[in-house]
């Protein structure tokens, strides 16, 4: 394809992206921005340093979008770059509205004003707001958005700035929707990490009140995998879901954890529900197998434990990380109050 910029490139997913592409693309450029904020670790990226072209900066500053997309000749961006916590945007919600919304349309401009191949941006199932727990429906590429939290909400208006740039001025975009990613080098917020260094360090699993509540779960290989199909062989204008059917509770994601672990379930203690927790994501990926060709290849339970693995390997990976955690799980006073 060229050469490809591949914003949040220093993140969780961001980072597999760029490995993954790497090992399927090597005649490919790379160009990795990221604005290392708290989430962001060059670290991530160690083993490919040598096969990239590193740029630090923030998505939301058109000047150096446009910088960079002129001066390394740009092709397609993929857009990882977000803030991406549930939890922190309770905090902060006004730094995930200018981030993944403006920042989101400050590229977008930029893209416009150079002219690329492609466009591509990464969103989430949370976008269309939640399912019952019973419910027997899914997500399609046509269900209406209904975002019930800041995080959603920022994600839903950034996916409506993409189409709207490609409705307006022809911007060639795709968006993908996917599931609850799990995997390596995911920053210890996220639950499976959360719950993993929790139970190697002998502190107690923080479980929501609602443990029941489910999420659909992707491992990170298989999503770089799906975003590598709607790149080669996607339509422009279309949206993707990116799924599997794999449905795990808080619960059960918990105690997979310590079973891998060899730790007893009386490591598990609820704390209180963080407002406006969604009870079920779930999408039908259907157009994705049937059009593109792509199906997950990695067995949930497997790569759930082959993950327990890797951070039970890595502590000297997330160790140094713990400290730049911004949210106290459970520790919600003052959050509905300060609205």
């Amino acid at each position: 394809m060229g050469t490809l910029m591949v914003t949040g490139g220093a993140g969780f997913i961001g980072s597999h992206f760029i490995r993954h592409w790497r090992g399927t693309h090597p005649g490919d450029r790379v160009i990795v921005v990221d604005a290392l904020t708290y989430a962001g670790n060059t670290a991530n990226l160690d083993d490919v340093w040598d096969d990239i072209v590193f740029e630090k900066a923030s998505i939301d500053d058109l000047a150096a979008m446009e910088r960079v997309l002129r001066t390394h000749h740009v092709d397609v961006i993929v857009n990882f770059a977000a803030e991406s916590h549930n939890s922190y945007a309770l905090l902060e919600p006004g730094q995930f509205f200018r981030t993944n919304v403006m920042g989101t349309q400050t590229l977008l401009e930029a893209a416009r004003r150079v002219g690329l191949a492609r466009f591509h941006h990464v969103s989430t199932c949370e976008v269309y707001g939640d399912l019952a727990l019973e419910a027997t429906e899914l997500f399609t590429e046509s269900t209406p958005y209904r975002p019930r939290t800041p995080y959603n909400a920022s994600k839903a208006g950034a996916d409506h700035a993409v189409r709207a740039y490609h409705h307006t001025f022809g911007l060639p975009i795709t968006i993908s929707n996917c599931a609850n990613n799990y995997g390596s080098h995911q920053f210890p917020e996220k639950v499976v990490p959360a719950f993993t260094t929790a139970a190697l360090d002998g502190k107690p699993l923080q479980l929501y009140a609602q443990t029941e509540n489910r999420r659909e779960w992707i491992h990170v290989v298989d999503h770089c995998r799906a975003i590598e199909a709607v790149l080669e062989r996607g339509e422009v204008g279309r949206t993707y879901h990116v799924g599997t059917g794999d449905e795990a509770s808080i619960e059960q994601i918990a105690d997979l954890v310590l079973d891998e672990l060899g730790l007893p379930a009386s490591m598990k203690t609820i704390v209180a529900d963080r407002p406006g927790h969604d009870r079920r994501y779930v999408l039908d990926w259907s157009t994705l197998r049937d059009e593109l060709g792509w199906r997950p290849r990695v067995p949930f339970e497997e790569g759930m434990r082959q993950t327990v693995r890797w951070y039970a390997e890595r502590r000297d990976w997330w160790e140094p990380l713990l400290d730049r955690a911004p949210v106290n799980e459970g520790d919600w006073g003052g959050v509905r109050e300060a609205g």
